[in-house]
Protein backbone atom coordinates (compact mmCIF):
# COMPACT_ATOMS: atom_id res chain seq x y z
CA UNK A 1 0.00 0.00 0.00
CA UNK A 2 1.19 3.49 -0.89
CA UNK A 3 1.99 5.50 1.80
CA UNK A 4 -0.34 8.20 2.82
CA UNK A 5 0.36 11.94 1.33
CA UNK A 6 0.03 14.72 4.22
CA UNK A 7 -0.73 18.43 2.54
CA UNK A 8 0.92 21.06 4.42
CA UNK A 9 -1.41 23.53 3.24
CA UNK A 10 -4.64 24.42 5.25
CA UNK A 11 -7.94 24.26 4.60
CA UNK A 12 -9.64 27.25 2.98
CA UNK A 13 -11.89 29.37 5.26
CA UNK A 14 -14.12 30.54 2.28
CA UNK A 15 -15.48 26.90 2.27
CA UNK A 16 -15.96 26.52 5.95
CA UNK A 17 -19.73 26.19 4.89
CA UNK A 18 -18.90 23.41 2.37
CA UNK A 19 -19.60 19.78 2.86
CA UNK A 20 -18.10 16.96 0.91
CA UNK A 21 -19.37 13.33 0.94
CA UNK A 22 -17.84 11.03 -0.58
CA UNK A 23 -19.39 7.42 -0.97
CA UNK A 24 -17.00 4.63 -0.83
CA UNK A 25 -16.91 0.91 -1.09
CA UNK A 26 -13.82 -0.77 -0.66
CA UNK A 27 -11.39 1.91 -1.62
CA UNK A 28 -8.48 0.79 1.17
CA UNK A 29 -5.58 1.44 -1.72
CA UNK A 30 -6.60 4.65 -2.45
CA UNK A 31 -9.07 6.23 0.29
CA UNK A 32 -6.09 7.50 2.84
CA UNK A 33 -5.20 9.60 0.18
CA UNK A 34 -8.05 10.88 -1.62
CA UNK A 35 -8.75 11.79 1.71
CA UNK A 36 -6.31 13.75 2.43
CA UNK A 37 -5.67 15.57 -1.05
CA UNK A 38 -9.41 16.97 -0.54
CA UNK A 39 -9.10 17.75 3.62
CA UNK A 40 -6.00 20.08 2.05
CA UNK A 41 -8.56 22.36 0.64
CA UNK A 42 -12.36 21.48 2.30
CA UNK A 43 -12.27 21.61 6.57
CA UNK A 44 -15.42 19.20 6.62
CA UNK A 45 -15.35 15.56 4.98
CA UNK A 46 -17.63 13.08 5.76
CA UNK A 47 -17.22 9.39 3.70
CA UNK A 48 -19.95 6.71 3.66
CA UNK A 49 -18.60 3.43 4.27
CA UNK A 50 -21.36 1.19 1.76
CA UNK A 51 -20.39 -2.23 3.78
CA UNK A 52 -17.18 -2.26 2.77
CA UNK A 53 -15.58 -6.22 3.63
CA UNK A 54 -11.70 -4.43 3.84
CA UNK A 55 -10.56 -1.49 5.95
CA UNK A 56 -11.44 1.35 4.06
CA UNK A 57 -13.91 2.93 6.77
CA UNK A 58 -10.43 2.42 9.34
CA UNK A 59 -7.72 4.42 6.73
CA UNK A 60 -10.53 7.30 6.10
CA UNK A 61 -10.99 7.87 9.94
CA UNK A 62 -6.97 8.11 10.04
CA UNK A 63 -6.74 10.45 7.55
CA UNK A 64 -8.70 12.67 9.91
CA UNK A 65 -12.72 12.45 8.44
CA UNK A 66 -16.40 11.37 10.14
CA UNK A 67 -17.11 8.11 8.57
CA UNK A 68 -20.67 6.90 8.81
CA UNK A 69 -21.09 2.86 7.79
CA UNK A 70 -23.77 0.58 6.06
CA UNK A 71 -23.88 -2.84 7.57
CA UNK A 72 -24.10 -4.28 3.75
CA UNK A 73 -23.58 -3.11 0.39
CA UNK A 74 -26.78 -0.80 -0.33
CA UNK A 75 -25.38 0.91 -3.35
CA UNK A 76 -23.73 4.18 -4.64
CA UNK A 77 -27.04 6.17 -4.15
CA UNK A 78 -27.91 5.02 -0.98
CA UNK A 79 -24.67 6.13 0.31
CA UNK A 80 -25.14 9.67 -1.08
CA UNK A 81 -28.30 9.80 0.46
CA UNK A 82 -26.78 8.80 3.71
CA UNK A 83 -24.38 11.26 3.39
CA UNK A 84 -26.70 14.14 2.58
CA UNK A 85 -29.27 13.43 4.82
CA UNK A 86 -26.18 13.55 7.96
CA UNK A 87 -25.27 16.65 6.68
CA UNK A 88 -28.73 18.41 6.86
CA UNK A 89 -29.31 16.65 9.80
CA UNK A 90 -26.04 17.88 11.77
CA UNK A 91 -24.89 20.43 9.93
CA UNK A 92 -25.49 23.95 8.86
CA UNK A 93 -23.52 23.18 5.53
CA UNK A 94 -24.68 25.83 3.25
CA UNK A 95 -23.65 23.62 -0.05
CA UNK A 96 -22.20 19.86 -0.26
CA UNK A 97 -19.69 18.31 -2.41
CA UNK A 98 -20.18 14.91 -3.89
CA UNK A 99 -16.77 13.76 -4.92
CA UNK A 100 -15.57 10.06 -5.59
CA UNK A 101 -13.78 7.80 -3.42
CA UNK A 102 -11.50 6.32 -6.26
CA UNK A 103 -9.12 9.13 -6.93
CA UNK A 104 -11.08 9.87 -10.59
CA UNK A 105 -11.89 13.72 -9.46
CA UNK A 106 -9.69 16.86 -9.08
CA UNK A 107 -9.99 18.76 -5.55
CA UNK A 108 -9.08 22.06 -7.55
CA UNK A 109 -12.50 21.47 -9.93
CA UNK A 110 -14.26 20.63 -6.80
CA UNK A 111 -12.95 23.78 -4.67
CA UNK A 112 -13.63 25.97 -8.66
CA UNK A 113 -17.20 24.59 -8.82
CA UNK A 114 -18.08 25.40 -4.80
CA UNK A 115 -16.53 28.58 -5.33
CA UNK A 116 -18.78 29.61 -8.12
CA UNK A 117 -21.48 28.49 -5.72
CA UNK A 118 -21.09 30.30 -3.48
CA UNK A 119 -20.33 33.60 -5.42
CA UNK A 120 -23.00 33.29 -7.53
CA UNK A 121 -25.97 31.85 -5.29
CA UNK A 122 -26.04 28.89 -8.04
CA UNK A 123 -28.21 25.92 -6.53
CA UNK A 124 -26.60 22.88 -8.45
CA UNK A 125 -23.45 22.76 -10.22
CA UNK A 126 -23.05 19.79 -12.32
CA UNK A 127 -19.25 18.75 -13.68
CA UNK A 128 -19.24 18.15 -17.21
CA UNK A 129 -15.61 16.37 -18.72
CA UNK A 130 -17.29 17.26 -22.26
CA UNK A 131 -16.98 21.33 -21.77
CA UNK A 132 -12.96 20.77 -22.66
CA UNK A 133 -10.37 18.29 -23.61
CA UNK A 134 -8.76 17.68 -20.60
CA UNK A 135 -10.26 14.43 -20.26
CA UNK A 136 -9.86 11.52 -22.30
CA UNK A 137 -12.65 9.19 -22.40
CA UNK A 138 -11.90 6.86 -25.66
CA UNK A 139 -13.87 7.42 -28.36
CA UNK A 140 -16.45 4.27 -27.43
CA UNK A 141 -16.95 5.37 -23.81
CA UNK A 142 -17.40 9.13 -24.89
CA UNK A 143 -20.56 8.08 -27.36
CA UNK A 144 -22.38 6.07 -24.53
CA UNK A 145 -21.90 8.83 -21.93
CA UNK A 146 -23.18 11.70 -24.66
CA UNK A 147 -26.03 9.54 -26.12
CA UNK A 148 -26.89 8.84 -22.28
CA UNK A 149 -26.59 12.72 -21.94
CA UNK A 150 -28.94 13.48 -24.97
CA UNK A 151 -31.56 11.03 -23.27
CA UNK A 152 -31.54 12.61 -19.58
CA UNK A 153 -32.10 16.06 -21.97
CA UNK A 154 -34.76 14.77 -23.82
CA UNK A 155 -36.70 13.65 -19.99
CA UNK A 156 -35.78 16.75 -17.53
CA UNK A 157 -35.01 19.35 -20.46
CA UNK A 158 -31.56 19.97 -19.13
CA UNK A 159 -29.13 21.05 -21.55
CA UNK A 160 -26.51 18.68 -19.73
CA UNK A 161 -23.37 17.68 -21.70
CA UNK A 162 -22.59 15.21 -18.99
CA UNK A 163 -25.18 13.81 -16.84
CA UNK A 164 -23.22 11.11 -14.97
CA UNK A 165 -20.45 12.65 -13.72
CA UNK A 166 -20.06 12.56 -10.01
CA UNK A 167 -18.96 15.42 -9.08
CA UNK A 168 -21.06 18.22 -8.32
CA UNK A 169 -22.31 20.67 -5.84
CA UNK A 170 -25.74 20.79 -4.42
CA UNK A 171 -26.97 23.64 -2.22
CA UNK A 172 -28.78 23.31 1.22
CA UNK A 173 -32.09 24.06 -0.64
CA UNK A 174 -31.05 21.98 -3.65
CA UNK A 175 -30.02 18.66 -0.64
CA UNK A 176 -33.77 18.97 0.28
CA UNK A 177 -35.18 17.95 -3.53
CA UNK A 178 -33.11 15.12 -3.49
CA UNK A 179 -34.68 11.64 -2.15
CA UNK A 180 -32.70 9.02 -3.78
CA UNK A 181 -34.00 5.47 -4.34
CA UNK A 182 -31.90 4.14 -7.26
CA UNK A 183 -28.62 2.01 -5.36
CA UNK A 184 -26.70 1.52 -7.94
CA UNK A 185 -25.56 3.80 -11.31
CA UNK A 186 -28.46 5.04 -12.30
CA UNK A 187 -28.88 7.07 -9.30
CA UNK A 188 -26.90 9.68 -11.26
CA UNK A 189 -30.11 10.16 -13.48
CA UNK A 190 -32.18 10.07 -10.28
CA UNK A 191 -30.77 13.32 -8.95
CA UNK A 192 -30.74 15.24 -11.94
CA UNK A 193 -34.44 14.53 -13.24
CA UNK A 194 -35.71 15.26 -9.71
CA UNK A 195 -33.38 18.73 -9.22
CA UNK A 196 -34.67 19.23 -13.06
CA UNK A 197 -38.40 19.50 -11.33
CA UNK A 198 -37.31 21.82 -8.65
CA UNK A 199 -36.38 24.52 -11.19
CA UNK A 200 -33.48 26.03 -9.12
CA UNK A 201 -30.59 27.53 -10.90
CA UNK A 202 -28.06 25.19 -12.25
CA UNK A 203 -24.74 25.58 -14.58
CA UNK A 204 -22.94 22.90 -15.64
CA UNK A 205 -18.74 23.21 -15.28
CA UNK A 206 -15.59 21.87 -16.82
CA UNK A 207 -13.68 19.36 -15.06
CA UNK A 208 -11.12 16.40 -15.71
CA UNK A 209 -11.43 13.02 -15.16
CA UNK A 210 -8.52 11.09 -14.43
CA UNK A 211 -9.09 7.43 -16.06
CA UNK A 212 -6.56 5.66 -14.15
CA UNK A 213 -5.97 1.20 -14.35
CA UNK A 214 -7.31 1.85 -10.68
CA UNK A 215 -10.51 3.59 -12.00
CA UNK A 216 -11.56 1.90 -14.46
CA UNK A 217 -11.20 -1.15 -12.66
CA UNK A 218 -13.23 0.06 -9.96
CA UNK A 219 -16.31 0.94 -12.62
CA UNK A 220 -15.04 3.62 -15.08
CA UNK A 221 -15.01 0.69 -18.24
CA UNK A 222 -16.70 0.95 -21.31
CA UNK A 223 -19.27 -1.86 -20.11
CA UNK A 224 -19.99 0.30 -16.80
CA UNK A 225 -21.35 3.68 -19.61
CA UNK A 226 -23.31 0.63 -21.51
CA UNK A 227 -25.34 -0.22 -17.75
CA UNK A 228 -25.64 3.65 -17.47
CA UNK A 229 -27.41 4.02 -20.74
CA UNK A 230 -29.55 0.40 -20.51
CA UNK A 231 -30.85 1.87 -16.71
CA UNK A 232 -32.00 5.13 -18.24
CA UNK A 233 -33.68 3.28 -21.73
CA UNK A 234 -35.67 0.88 -18.77
CA UNK A 235 -36.56 4.13 -16.46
Amino acid sequence: MSPVKISQSAPRADLDSVWVVIPLFNEAEVIANVVSEVRATFRNVVCVDDGSSDNSAKLARQAGVAVLQHPMNLGQGAALQTGFEYVVSQTDASHVVTFDADGQHRVKDAAEMAELALRKRISVIYGSRFLDKRTKPGLKKRVVLQVAALMTRVFTGLRLTDAHNGLRVLSREALGKVRLEQNGMSHASEIVHQLAKSRLSWKEYPVEVLYTDYSKKKGQSLLNSINILIDLIVR
